[in-house]
């Protein structure tokens, strides 16, 4: 696989300062432009090995606020991840956009397409954190407890060295299941050399992340939003949640099963068998459903 170069740059918006990862800029009126935007605790570097699989095009992958190298603001309501990516997109004047999202970055992107529709080709929804409209009703507790207290809020943000973390994460929660690859991007790149002492800190910090998870259940005009959107939308949806199981729980989708109907001109690709992380889980299935994408244009 040939590793394609890329120059990491931040714009400085309203709102935060938002770092991002740029390759083939002198291909940005050749063809479509591929803009990438990570989950919630993710970064731009997540992207990096499917990137590189896809061939030779101008592509961004986005450090969402509070995350990567971006400004370290909390999150209080997902409207600010959907103005965020609006007025990025806006200001770097991009157009002819492929745009692939996972978790909130395809809530993200299917806020910020309500109001730039003219910018967008297509969007690739991965799992977007979209749920069934009754759960703006009816909130599960975990979600509404304020960001200190939060599971999230408490977990470990300080490691010696990439090894560290690498070794300390490899077999907890969703890890064990991730393309080693993707793995050490994401810790290689989700860690930050701590100015004032030995070590280094999460890029996204628990409390960040925390407020992502507090705040999720804020956006409900999301459903406007999509409905107004007439370019081609793919939903990719993980399998089905166990209405059993914590909200916290990754194995599965929060993605709203009728999703798809929602749109006026959508399609899904449904992985029953794989869970909420399928980037990192399959990405060479996620690589080919975005190069067929693109060939589609």
């Amino acid at each position: 696989m040939r590793i394609q170069e890329g120059v990491e740059k931040s714009i400085t918006l309203s709102s935060a300062r938002l770092s991002y990862f740029e390759r083939n800029a002198h291909l940005k009126t050749k063809g479509p432009t591929l803009l990438f935007v990570h989950a919630t605790g993710f970064h731009a570097r997540v992207w990096d090995k499917i990137i590189n699989a896809l061939g030779e095009h101008h592509s961004i992958s986005l450090d969402q606020r509070g995350h990567g190298q971006s400004e370290k603001l909390k999150i209080s309501h997902w409207d600010e991840v959907v103005s965020d990516t609006e007025e990025f997109i806006k200001e770097l004047e991009l157009k002819n956009l492929v745009a692939i999202g996972h978790s909130m970055g395809g809530h993200a992107l299917i806020g910020a397409a309500a109001s730039t529709p003219s910018k967008f080709k297509k969007i690739i929804a991965i799992d977007p954190v979209i749920p069934d409209p009754d759960s703006f009703q009816q909130q599960n507790s975990v979600l509404l407890e304020e960001i200190d207290n939060h599971p999230i809020a408490k977990r470990r943000d300080q490691f010696s060295s990439l090894e560290e973390m690498m070794e300390r994460l490899k077999n907890k929660g969703s890890y064990g299941i991730f393309d080693p690859e993707i793995f050490e991007d994401y810790c290689r790149y989700g860690l930050i050399k701590n100015p004032d002492g030995p070590g280094y800190s999460l890029a996204c910090p628990p409390e960040i992340e925390a407020s992502v998870y507090s705040s999720s259940r804020t956006n409900a005009k999301i459903y406007e939003s999509l409905k107004t959107l007439s370019f081609p939308v793919l939903i990719v949806r993980a399998k089905e949640r166990d209405p059993s199981k914590e909200t916290m729980d990754f194995s599965s989708s929060p993605t709203w099963k009728n999703l798809v109907n929602e749109f006026q001109n959508a399609r899904e690709i449904y992985f029953p068998k794989n869970t909420h992380f399928l980037p990192m889980e399959i990405p060479e299935k996620i690589t080919e459903i975005i190069n067929t994408e693109i060939s589609e244009l």
